[in-house]
C-alpha cells in the first residue's frame, strides 16, 4: 500500500515539475526562436507513411502536373521546401512512392491522410479517432449492462461490484487511470511532445521526456500487472467466469481511459486523488486473506474447507 501511495506522490509532482519546466521553455522559446520554430518537422527527411485517404494527389514541378497515390500506399519523404506565397500552407514536402511517383504535397493535407508505418504510431491513431472512441464507449456500455445482468442471476465476478480476491484487478485499474492522467497533461501541457512521440515512437521510457517517459512506464506496469491477473484469476475461477470476468474488466478500463483522458485537465487531477484514496482502501481489505488453499490456491480468511474447490486446508 505504502509503494501506490509513493507512486501516487512521485507522479503528481512529475506532472507539476513537467508543466513548469515545459511552459517556461516555451516562454523563452516563443520570442527568441518564433521563426526557427515555425518551420520545424515533428518527423524527419526519409520517415515512412502509409496513405490513409482514398486518393491522394502530388504535384510536381511547376505543379502543372499531378500523381495519384492510392490507400495503402507507402510513401517517403525527400525534401522539404518553403512557399511564401502560398496563403493556404507555405510548407510543402516532396514525397515519393517509388522512382517513377514523386511529387510535391502541402504539410498540413499530408498529415490528414498518412500515417506512419510504426506499429506503435498505428496503435495510436486508431485509439485517437473519435469514430474509434465512440465505438469503444458503446462497447463498453453494452458489456457492463450484459455482465451486469450475468452478476445477478449467476453471482459471475466483476471489478468493483463482485471483485475476485486479489490486488492486481485494482492495481491495473489505477494504472490505467493514471496512464490517461499523464495523457491528458502531455495533451494539455505540452502536446508537441505527444507529436514527435507520435511519428519516432518507442517503448524505451528513459528515451523522452519526463512526463512521457512516464506514460510508456505505466504501460509497461500494466502489461506485466495484466499477465499476473491471468494467472491469479485463472487460479481462483473456472475458464468461464474468468471469460466474463475479462470482458467486464475490459469494460470498465475503457470507461476509465475515457474519462480520465476526456476530463478537464485540473478536475481530472482531483478525481484521480479520489480514485487513489478508493483503491487504497480496497486494497487494504484484499491483505484480509493471509491464508491460501493448497489444492486451487485460492484465497482464504482462516484455515478449514476452501469455499471455491472444498479442499481441506489444516
Amino acid at each position: 500500500m505504502r509503494l501506490i501511495h509513493h507512486l501516487f506522490c512521485l507522479l503528481l509532482l512529475s506532472f507539476l515539475a513537467t508543466a513548469c519546466h515545459y511552459s517556461t521553455q516555451q516562454q523563452s522559446a516563443s520570442g527568441n526562436d518564433s521563426l526557427q520554430t515555425a518551420h520545424e518537422h515533428p518527423y524527419a527527411l526519409n520517415s515512412n507513411f502509409k496513405v490513409t485517404a482514398d486518393t491522394l494527389w502530388l504535384h510536381r514541378l511547376p505543379f502543372t502536373d499531378s500523381l495519384p497515390v492510392k490507400e495503402g500506399d507507402e510513401l517517403v519523404v525527400a525534401e522539404f521546401a518553403v512557399h511564401p506565397q502560398d496563403s493556404v500552407d507555405s510548407l510543402w514536402v516532396k514525397v515519393a512512392r517509388d522512382q517513377e511517383t514523386i511529387g510535391w504535397i502541402q504539410e498540413k493535407n499530408l498529415l490528414k491522410h498518412i500515417v506512419p508505418i510504426d506499429p506503435i504510431s498505428q496503435c495510436i491513431s486508431f485509439f485517437s479517432n473519435s469514430h474509434t472512441l465512440i465505438f469503444l464507449l458503446v462497447l463498453a456500455t453494452f458489456f457492463l449492462a450484459f455482465i451486469y445482468r450475468a452478476i445477478r442471476k449467476k453471482q459471475i465476478r466483476l471489478i468493483w461490484l463482485n471483485d475476485i480476491d486479489s490486488i492486481f484487478p485494482i492495481t491495473l485499474s489505477w494504472l490505467l487511470a493514471t496512464a490517461a492522467v499523464i495523457y491528458n497533461s502531455i495533451q494539455h501541457f505540452v502536446p508537441e511532445t505527444w507529436e514527435k512521440y507520435y511519428y519516432a515512437p518507442t517503448l524505451n521510457p528513459f528515451e523522452p521526456p519526463v512526463i512521457l517517459g512516464l506514460f510508456i512506464l505505466c504501460i509497461w506496469f500494466i502489461l506485466l500487472l495484466g499477465i499476473a491477473l491471468l494467472d491469479d484469476l485463472f487460479h481462483q475461477t473456472t475458464l468461464e467466469v474468468a471469460f466474463f470476468y475479462l470482458i467486464g474488466l475490459a469494460a470498465c478500463c475503457i470507461i476509465l481511459y475515457l474519462f480520465f483522458t476526456y476530463l478537464w485537465v485540473y478536475a481530472s487531477y482531483i478525481c484521480f486523488a479520489g480514485y487513489t484514496v478508493w483503491c487504497i482502501r480496497r486494497l487494504k481489505k484484499a491483505n484480509s486473506y493471509p491464508y491460501a488453499c493448497g489444492s486451487c490456491g485460492a484465497k482464504m480468511r482462516s484455515k478449514g474447507i476452501c469455499p471455491h474447490c472444498g479442499a481441506l486446508n489444516e
